[in-house]
């Protein structure tokens, strides 16, 4: 039995390695026949050249989805998440602008990955901002050593990277931390650690319910008695430029309705508004 044939019997179907061997035995494409292969799927939308493009470049997504094992997440989800970025590397690709599809598909296979990491690696998303992205991706290997990082470095990663150096510290924290179960029981029965055990929900008790609604009626009453106070013209105006249920009018339409200019109209708005304040402070 040769080497060849006694590895594939050895190796599991549809496992990582038996995928990774399949791929590896599909032939590379020249560049002539890469091109050819390209025209036909942009002219004539050859699904068959579409396929013969995506399966000569697996390889290659196995290949840059192993730089990503170091998140956690199942190697066989990355090369899958790659695989599409490939194939939508291949739907735009352009064999005029001279390059050769690999070099065009890198984007688009990391772009996929990156996306996939970031919805999966934690429960709670840790980088939601382009700044916060990038970081995800170039702190660990911004790490010159173990530990927090100094003033200098959060300085220079920031520096490096472009982006502000509260970011900088920010995503450090974020990616320090771990996902922890709401309610996860803890061995020990006089050390319960999990957050439902100090993570109280007070919005629903009666003293909290009856407190905010006293606050919100004195709130009310007030603000009644200090408009009471204004003369109608101004009232009407605090009225429709901040009271209204139907939007806030413009200061030409109430300047039209007094026939003053809208100039006027914002001195008594704001005339209105310092003298409500004061005696809402009081």
């Amino acid at each position: 039995m040769s080497k060849a044939l006694q590895l594939q019997v050895n190796t599991p179907l549809g496992s990582i390695e038996a995928y990774t061997q399949a791929i590896n035995r599909i032939p590379m494409l020249t560049a002539e026949e890469e091109r050819e292969l390209a025209v036909r799927l942009r002219d004539h939308a050859d699904l068959e050249a579409a396929r013969r493009l995506v399966m000569a470049h697996l390889r290659f997504v196995a290949h840059i989805a192993r730089g990503y094992s170091g998140y956690g997440l199942p190697q066989a989800d990355l090369i899958q998440e790659g695989n599409i970025g490939l194939m939508k590397a291949v739907k735009r690709f352009d064999p005029e602008q001279g390059v050769r599809l690999v070099s065009f598909a890198v984007h688009w296979i990391r772009a996929e990955i990156h996306e996939f990491i970031l919805r999966n690696w934690r429960i709670v998303k840790v980088a939601t901002t382009k700044a916060q992205r990038k970081l995800f991706f170039n702190l660990r290997s911004s790490k010159k050593r173990l530990g927090w990082f100094s003033k200098e470095e959060v300085d220079a990663v920031a520096k490096d990277l472009g982006v502000p150096a509260a970011t900088v510290l920010e995503m450090e924290s974020r990616l320090a931390g771990q996902d922890v179960t709401f309610d996860a029981q803890s061995d020990d029965e006089d050390e319960v650690m999990a957050p439902a055990a100090y993570l109280a929900d007070t919005r629903f008790e009666p003293a909290a319910q009856l407190e905010a609604s006293n606050f919100e009626a004195d709130n009310s009453q007030r603000l009644h008695s200090a408009l009471a106070t204004l003369d109608d013209r101004s009232r009407d105006i605090v009225a429709a430029r901040w009271l209204s249920d139907d939007g806030k009018t413009t200061l030409q339409d109430l300047a039209d309705k007094y026939n003053v200019s809208a100039e006027r109209i914002r001195q008594l708005e704001k005339n209105a508004m310092n003298k409500l304040r004061n005696m809402l402070a009081a």
